[in-house]
């Protein structure tokens, strides 16, 4: 699959977040104003951020598709990792408002007293995020896209705050009275925690940051290619869809350009059969003379 397939299948992720997101948001709201549950109310409010960074992420992804130019030679596929930023930072000002106002709620005692029509909207809304992260789980790990990967990861996470904001709705229904307030902070906890991670995830990723392992493994293929004698150095970035990979071996150094170049071909083709859309750059050495 060509990377610029690869990008408009992760919009379909994105524009499938944005209007479950949207229809969530209005059901949420609606309901936990009229009928009075402050877990639902901050479950809609995180619901709301959602929306904000899913279209960050589809703008995101919509400017990764550029081609490169004379200012971005590797072109613009980190492009996306600006979305998810954005959204870190709308989600942990929301997360902060949703826990004071529960807190302030909390001391004041001033308990809402929900329906069993925000219960219902609650589940209802948890199993349907539910199917939404299975879809944009899968569709991540078939394009490997960091960012839908963190888009699913909110979905599930969202599917979690759901079902807390449920819980503590029918704890009120059972003589707990503050449970749904208590479960609105918790809400506010969990929308916190997810902004974190995506924060530090991005961050890393932006600083050239590379997980350890695949290296290790990528490191292995290399020496695995006929006629490699050593691997002297490796190093990995991502750039949204696209990963670039570095590498330098040691060859015989008695070898053609021609054979040299058959080898850098065979280390290419080698990490992008295992590892898809992947740039390798082959820098060659002279090893020792056989």
């Amino acid at each position: 699959m060509q990377v610029k397939d690869q990008l408009q299948q992760a919009q379909k992720g994105a524009k499938v977040s944005i209007i479950m997101y949207v229809l969530l948001t209005t059901f949420k709201l609606l309901f936990g104003y009229i009928h009075g549950s402050q877990a639902l109310v901050a479950d809609g409010l995180n619901n709301a951020t959602d929306v904000v960074s899913s279209v960050a992420l589809l703008i995101g992804l919509a400017i990764s598709m550029k081609p490169a130019d004379k200012n971005h030679n590797y072109g613009h596929y980190r492009s996306e990792y600006i979305g998810s930023l954005i959204a870190s930072f709308i989600m942990f000002a929301v997360s902060v408002q949703v826990i004071l106002q529960g807190i302030k709620n909390y001391i004041r005692q001033e308990y809402s007293n929900p329906s069993i029509e925000t219960a219902v909207v609650a589940i209802l809304s948890s199993f349907a995020m539910l199917a939404v992260y299975i879809y944009n789980r899968n569709l991540a790990k078939k394009l490997d896209s960091s960012a839908l990967k963190a888009a699913a990861a909110d979905n599930l996470s969202d599917a979690l705050v759901s079902l807390g904001a449920f819980i503590g709705i029918i704890g009120v229904f059972f003589g707990l009275t503050f449970l749904d307030t208590v479960a609105a902070i918790i809400v506010g906890l969990l929308i916190m925690k997810t902004a974190i991670e995506i924060f530090f995830e991005t961050a890393i990723t932006l600083t050239d940051g590379f997980d350890a392992d695949t290296l290790d493994h990528m490191k292995r293929i290399v020496l695995s290619v006929e006629n490699v004698e050593s691997c002297v150095d490796i190093k990995g970035r991502n750039h949204g869809v696209m990963t670039f990979v570095d590498v330098t071996v040691t060859v015989n150094p008695s070898f053609t350009v021609a054979e040299s170049h058959d080898i850098t071909e065979h280390i290419e083709y080698a990490i992008k059969e295992e590892y898809g859309a992947v740039e390798t750059i082959v820098h060659l050495e002279p090893g020792i003379r056989k």
